[in-house]
């Protein structure tokens, strides 16, 4: 595909390693079906979940894979951590740059709303050495690519790098983009209706058993290129009949209500031109070779 990837602006951004916090004065949760539960949540360090493991199996709540950053000069939609969270894009290169893990480099694979976090994978033996606070310099590169030959195909997130690595097929007028799953629009949560799709993600809802087990749902990799159907992401987050938008699966299951397992929007269009094909090797750790056990 021709891309305008050399007009692509590379940027430092930077985020500090964010520490697990109760955000009320109850540490409870409240389950869909009215059960006040307590689980590990987002943030910090997750030495044993990284991309390529399941999405729902934790006993846990929007848990996010590896490592969590934030910045801490900027909250919510403003500052230095909304610059983060925008600039970048899934496969960005990251390095470590203090602490015992100085000068290790991992990998961009989330963007969580909400919590506005940045999640990056990086290999165990190197989370070891690490503790929260440590800093993280993100080569942000991704914002304002194109694809020169599709220009109603929206664009999101999306590293010159990854977009390399998918194995997105042209054919004729369309494309096909690689995933394992395809979602339907009608359980999608949280998320639904932000006016933009450069940033934060939009959640599968896991609670009817029959769905769950029609779209194998309870098959779910972090890291997992899903497309969710009779969607467009675009110019927001809408249900549009006849549309599609591809994602990546950036951090765990819920409990709650109207949440689930996050999707981070990656490309945006009409079904006509963007077709999913399903295959179980379109995962980010297997794609960007992060995992040698994948």
């Amino acid at each position: 595909m021709r891309t305008n990837r050399g007009n692509l602006v590379e940027m430092s951004v930077m985020g500090e390693i964010a520490h697990p916090s109760v955000r009320s004065r109850s540490p409870y949760r409240i389950t869909a079906s009215g059960e006040p539960v307590v689980l590990p949540a987002t943030a910090g360090i997750t030495y044993n979940v990284r991309v390529g493991d399941s999405a729902t199996r934790w006993v846990a709540d929007h848990l996010e894979p590896a490592v969590t950053i934030k910045n801490p000069k900027g909250e919510g939609e403003a500052g230095e951590n909304a610059g983060l969270n925008i600039l970048a894009s899934i496969g960005n290169s990251a390095r470590v740059v203090s602490g015992a893990a100085e000068g290790e480099t991992g990998t961009v694979t989330g963007k969580h709303g909400g919590a506005e976090h940045v999640m990056v994978d990086f290999p165990r033996e190197t989370m070891e050495k690490m503790i929260p606070g440590d800093k993280i310099l993100v080569h942000a590169m991704g914002l304002g690519m194109k694809l020169e030959d599709y220009p109603e195909v929206g664009v999101f997130n999306t590293s010159p790098e990854l977009l390399d690595a998918w194995g997105i097929d042209e054919e004729g007028a369309t494309l096909r983009v690689p995933v394992t799953h395809r979602i339907p629009a009608a359980i999608m949560g949280s998320g639904l209706g932000q006016d933009n799709a450069f940033k934060g993600d939009y959640d599968i809802t896991m609670f009817d058993e029959d769905t769950v087990e029609e779209y194998r749902l309870d098959e779910l990799r972090l890291g997992d290129m899903v497309a969710i159907i009779d969607t467009d992401h675009r110019f927001g987050r809408i249900y549009k009949r006849g549309y599609v938008s591809f994602g990546i699966v950036i951090h765990g299951g819920s409990i709650v209500a109207g949440h689930g397992p996050g999707v981070t929007t990656l490309l945006a269009g009409s079904g006509e031109t963007l077709v999913p094909m399903v295959d179980s090797r379109a995962n980010v750790a297997a794609m960007l070779g992060l995992r040698e056990d994948l």
